[in-house]
């Protein structure tokens, strides 16, 4: 019996050991550099140069070159993420183009910890700002980092991830990037604006942009479309916010062209885009009181559909600044 069961663990031992090794390896010819080794081995990205040399580093030369009889470790042919914060089903996503590398986001949904943000109410369920706005920028995130992206989610809840639920549960869970959210308004937004600039000193991208997702609470009757801030001496901010408008206006004219869109850009004094280091938009998605912009956020393609057009803009944003 000692014996089946010494055995038994054995094969569990190479089971789970089997991924680790599965890991493609392979020796440079004479001569052969980075690109053309890659090549080799049907590696032609640059994702594929980025991945070869963060697995390589302390085996490279200091100008990353590679060096003859050692073994290197080859990138995955297919770009894979995996971020644990989109939940267990999301997870994992592919990166399907590079188009934003070299671009860096820090993304901030509304609110969260301690404090809600705006509250509203259908059929008995609290629908809380923080919950909603949260959800969104994750979907945002996943959009972003599909796409090559840099991308820091500032505000944090290790359990929701990307929910498909109309009604989100509440809870005070979130954190801004693992420290507890202050209740007091101002401590909160200085929180979270010093840890984008502490990560703004620390990353070199060229192009750098903060995004603050907010929902908006009035007067039940009142129906409002999405509103884009940004500080009034930043005309980069200016000009990121147009852009994201003009996104909206030509997907409302595609899909609800009896609607028309009143989206409007505006500077802003707002703590968070007056504090922070980089360039930044302050977004407001909708009044969380008014029955048919509560629809814009209760349905999940609604919510995805917000995302999509917010990364469409930020896309359409960061080409536009790539060819200055």
């Amino acid at each position: 019996m000692k014996h089946l069961l010494a055995l038994y663990t054995i094969l569990l031992l190479v089971l789970f050991a089997l991924p680790i090794s599965a890991q493609e390896t392979a020796k440079p010819n004479k001569g052969e550099g980075v690109l053309q080794f890659l090549k080799r081995f049907n590696r032609t990205k640059p994702f594929h140069m980025d991945k070869f040399i963060e697995l390589n580093q302390s085996k490279l030369d200091k100008n990353n070159n590679l060096k003859l009889g050692v073994t290197y470790t080859l990138p995955p042919v297919n770009n894979e993420g995996y971020e644990p914060l989109f939940g267990e089903q999301q997870a994992k996503y592919a990166i399907d183009s590079d188009e934003l590398n070299g671009a860096c986001f820090y993304l901030v949904s509304g609110h969260g910890g301690p404090d809600p943000g705006a509250i509203g109410e259908l059929q008995g369920h609290p629908l809380h700002e923080d919950e909603y706005a949260y959800d969104i920028m994750l979907r945002l995130a996943r959009n972003l980092l599909s796409k090559g992206a840099k991308v820091h989610i500032i505000i944090q809840d290790a359990k929701d991830g990307i929910r498909d639920d109309k009604f989100l549960a509440v809870s005070d869970r979130e954190t801004c990037m693992g420290q507890p959210i202050p209740l007091n308004q101002i401590k909160r937004l200085q929180q979270r604006s010093d840890k984008i600039n502490e990560l703004f000193k620390k990353d070199k991208e060229p192009y750098r942009r903060a995004l603050f997702i907010h929902l908006d609470s009035r007067s039940e009757s009142k129906q409002i479309d999405v509103f884009f801030y940004h500080y009034e001496s930043s005309t980069k901010g200016k000009h990121l916010a147009h852009t994201l408008q003009e996104v909206f206006n030509r997907k409302y004219d595609k899909h609800q062209p009896l609607r028309g869109f009143s989206g409007t850009v505006s500077p802003r004094d707002l703590y968070v885009i007056k504090q922070t280091h980089p360039v930044a938009v302050f977004v407001e998605l909708g009044n969380i009181q008014n029955s048919r912009d509560q629809q814009r956020f209760l349905l999940k393609d609604n919510r995805q559909a917000l995302a999509n057009w917010m990364c469409e803009g930020l896309i359409e944003d960061y080409k536009s600044y790539s060819k200055k």
